[in-house]
């Protein structure tokens, strides 16, 4: 179905909508990098402990998540729905990230992981709070699949910037603020990417707008999730986004393990201010970028399922190359992991597209809007590709015996190995598995807009 005039996205609320996942590409590309490291090499704890927090706090993620999106999808305001989460959140969620990096010097190993649940728990929250309503936003700016993909691209572009910034910057910052004081670094780099969130988020509520008007009333919310979790679309793109994550995950939260102790990196640049892992991270971001632009001028003429299966494809691919490839080889290394970044952005680009498509089909289906409960799979699939992927590196160097500081043995290098590469890019595969089973076609989705169209139309 053609867009019309009306509905078009102009070029400034494009922009406004896209720099809001700038606020999460840099808290959750910081957190991919350094939460690990900060808590493990850093504080002394043991890996395994961080790695089951990572986990129980997604449980919790699997039960706020949805509520969350229940509950915008349930807002009334003269802001909209979604809008006036990012108005009053920005500034909670700011003061909480910063605060998981402020422990006290003189906690005990106990006392430290305590601090790490209670922050990094009230930290998720706060991202939950302002995450999901902010992707619930992407399904009512526009009635036009093309529109929301196109606006997708904008966030998607966004959210890749705040990869290329971590990853060019994250490890200058931390050494420049710090000046050697690599906890100090920390703190101070992520109390910059709170000011930066904050403005980011604030300025897609004032340059964006809520076109599909909500429901008179949506019903219990019992039963939007009992018809959410029966979707089997919705099953399929889920685990193909946690999935991916989990993968790119792993290999961040390993690599300052892997360049530390398997490459005997000493933080010396290796290309202007780039140091190892600073290259390693611009590579992937960048390919991300050039991923994101493939994959939405792609999807005009093919399918996003069979887009998505080839971009885990690549991913798993690539990651297995980059295995085999001589510790000493720094661009060849960059340049594989530029084109793990483009399997990457593709699947990222078009799966959050792919949410908002489900959003409507299930309108279509059902009569129910719930939108953000929907996108709220999306927050949910990349906080727990997050935690999956930052937890099969603390359980294996756990299990192999990695020492922190210390000589590290041939078994604990083995599993630095196991979860920067064998195992991401297995996990690959279980998700182009799951795209085989998506069976919303671009035939199915002009049937919806064109239903929908209609019956919106006639309720004015």
């Amino acid at each position: 179905m053609a867009t019309k005039a009306s509905e078009r996205i102009r070029l400034g609320e494009k922009l406004g909508y896209g720099v809001g996942d700038l606020a999460s590409g840099l808290i959750l590309n910081f957190f991919g990098f350094f939460l690990l490291y900060y808590f493990v090499d850093l504080g002394g704890l043991a890996p395994a402990a961080i790695g089951l927090m990572l986990l129980i706090t997604k449980l919790i993620d699997a039960v706020t998540d949805p509520m969350m999106g229940a509950i915008a999808d349930r807002t009334r305001t003269r802001w909209g729905r979604y809008r006036p989460y990012l108005l009053f959140g920005p500034i909670p969620l700011a003061l909480s990230i910063v605060l998981i990096f402020n422990a006290p010097d003189d906690l005990g190993d106990t006392a430290l992981l305590v601090w790490a649940y209670v922050t990094y728990t009230i930290a998720m929250l706060a991202f939950t709070s302002v995450n999901v309503p902010y992707g619930g936003l992407l399904g009512v700016i526009s009635p036009s699949s093309s529109e929301r993909s196109n606006v997708t691209a904008f966030r998607m572009f966004f959210s890749a910037l705040g990869g290329i910034l971590v990853g060019a910057l994250g490890t200058t910052l931390v050494r420049e603020l710090g000046g050697g004081d690599e906890k100090l670094g920390i703190l101070l780099a992520m109390s910059c990417i709170a000011a930066v969130s904050v403005f980011a988020l604030l300025t897609t509520f004032a340059t964006t707008k809520e076109r599909i008007p909500p429901a008179e009333t949506n019903g219990a919310i019992w039963s939007d999730v009992g018809i959410l979790v029966r979707t089997g679309p919705w099953i399929a793109i889920a685990v193909a986004a946690i999935l991916g994550v989990t993968a790119i995950a792993a290999r961040a939260g390993t690599a300052p393990f892997f360049f530390k102790y398997v490459v005997g990196d000493d933080g010396t640049p290796v290309f202007l201010f780039f140091d190892r892992p600073a290259l390693f991270l611009t590579a992937l971001a960048l390919g991300q970028v050039a991923g994101v632009l493939i994959g939405f001028t792609a999807q005009k003429r093919f399918e996003k399922s069979h887009l998505i299966i080839t971009a885990g494809l690549l991913k798993a691919g690539m990651i297995t190359v980059f295995y085999f490839l001589p510790l000493d080889a720094v661009w060849s290394q960059a340049a594989v992991q530029f084109l793990v970044g483009i399997g990457f952005g593709m699947l990222m680009v078009l799966s959050f597209s792919m949410f908002t498509d489900i959003a409507e089909y299930i309108d279509w289906k059902s009569g129910r809007q719930m939108t953000a409960l929907v996108v709220a799979a999306s927050v949910f699939g990349v906080k727990a590709g997050i935690g999956f992927g930052s937890a099969i590196p603390g359980f294996i160097l756990q299990f192999t015996g990695f020492d922190p500081n210390g000589t590290q043995s041939e078994t604990a290098l083995l599993g630095i190995q196991l979860a920067f590469a064998i195992i991401p890019a297995a996990v690959m595969i279980p998700a182009a598995i799951a795209m085989l089973f998506y069976g919303i076609n671009r035939q199915v989705i002009a049937k919806v807009e064109s239903d929908l169209s209609a019956r919106r139309t006639t309720a004015v």
